[in-house]
């Protein structure tokens, strides 16, 4: 196993704190049928704050849930209520002292065979996005979301997101490397991921996985470091 860096560890961290706020949501059963997705993303942010005294977060707080689990990070479609057998998922990007998290995970209510389905490729897709990146000596942004556009139709999906990923680091990472399109895993990206950022200091990757299934209006997302 190779040594991990100082700026990676901490990200580790940082993502290990907002893992176990998912834990805790879902060991206290905040995740139920009858509450809307702005109430539950408010209790996560109060539970959040009683964890770890945190109230800063580098990007929007996302619950989405129903047909909401369509659409990419961007959109704001108007506020749903949880549903029996329902899916949803949670994407959040907590600061833990000044290092940035992003996690994503999916959740399904009930036993809907389809839709348990989406949550377990989800996180397969990641896995072997993942092996796949690790294994290359160069690869663009370009050709990694290529790569995992086309293994959503190997799992029967769609791809549902204009990027796959992104880069993270030390808030506020984009004031160290700008928000330009070799910032993401964009299809439009050719610069090489595993190139040094402008400080010539390593850089580090989010890997999301949106998959959705437009004729039946769900959608299951997976997000977590490049490690």
């Amino acid at each position: 196993m190779k040594p991990v860096n100082g700026t990676l560890q901490q990200l580790i961290e940082a993502e290990k704190k907002a893992l176990f706020l998912f834990q805790e949501a879902e060991e206290r059963k905040l995740i139920v049928p009858g509450k809307s997705e702005k109430q539950l993303n408010a209790e996560l942010y109060e539970l959040a704050f009683q964890l770890f005294g945190i109230k800063k977060y580098w990007h929007k707080r996302i619950v989405r849930a129903g047909k909401n689990t369509l659409f990419p990070y961007r959109e704001n479609p108007p506020d749903l209520m949880l549903q029996n057998d329902d899916i949803l998922f949670f994407d959040f990007g907590p600061v833990f002292k000044e290092w940035e998290a992003d996690v994503g995970r999916t959740y399904v209510l009930g036993n809907d065979g389809t839709k348990l389905k989406l949550k377990n490729d989800v996180e397969s897709a990641w896995k072997i996005s993942r092996d796949y990146y690790f294994g290359k000596q160069e690869i663009t942004g370009s050709e990694f979301y290529r790569f995992i556009a086309e293994l959503a139709k190997k799992f029967g999906w769609a791809f549902g997101g204009g990027i796959a990923g992104h880069l993270i680091g030390n808030f506020p990472h984009e004031k160290i490397e700008g928000d330009g399109i070799v910032n993401y895993i964009h299809p439009d990206n050719h610069i090489n991921m595993l190139s040094p950022g402008e400080s010539g200091s390593k850089r580090n990757w989010i890997l999301e996985i949106h998959f959705i299934n437009a004729e039946k209006q769900i959608g299951g997302f997976f997000e977590q470091i490049l490690m």
